[in-house]
């Protein structure tokens, strides 16, 4: 049976805040940063942009590589990020995140 895991950075308009988290689902998860279902750091620094992603089968290496990644400078971050995506394009369309998609998730958030 294949598990799924994701390790990923976000980032602003302006590339100057970053963001690394994990999760089992990375598609719904960049969703729910580009139409800030949930509150904390990536809405205050509205960091809703897919820079960089890694894929893993066993959650325990995508934890620790989330964590090695937590730790590592600002600049080791850029050159890791610069090797896949020197555009520094958001990369959450070639997962299929369509901005489609994003309008119906929107239309189905209820609002406060």
């Amino acid at each position: 049976m294949n598990y799924n895991f994701y390790v990923y950075i976000l980032t602003n308009k302006y590339h100057t805040t970053f963001y690394t988290g994990v999760t089992n689902d990375l598609f719904r998860r960049i969703i729910e940063h580009k139409i800030k279902v949930n509150e904390g750091f990536t809405n205050d620094y509205n960091v809703n942009r897919l820079v960089y992603f890694e894929h893993f089968f066993y959650i325990k290496d995508a934890i620790a590589r989330e964590k090695q990644l937590k730790r590592w400078k600002r600049r080791w971050k850029i050159f890791l990020i610069e090797k896949t995506n020197a555009e520094w394009n958001d990369l959450a369309e070639s997962i299929g995140v369509t901005e489609k998609i994003l309008e119906s998730a929107k239309a189905s958030v209820p609002s406060n």
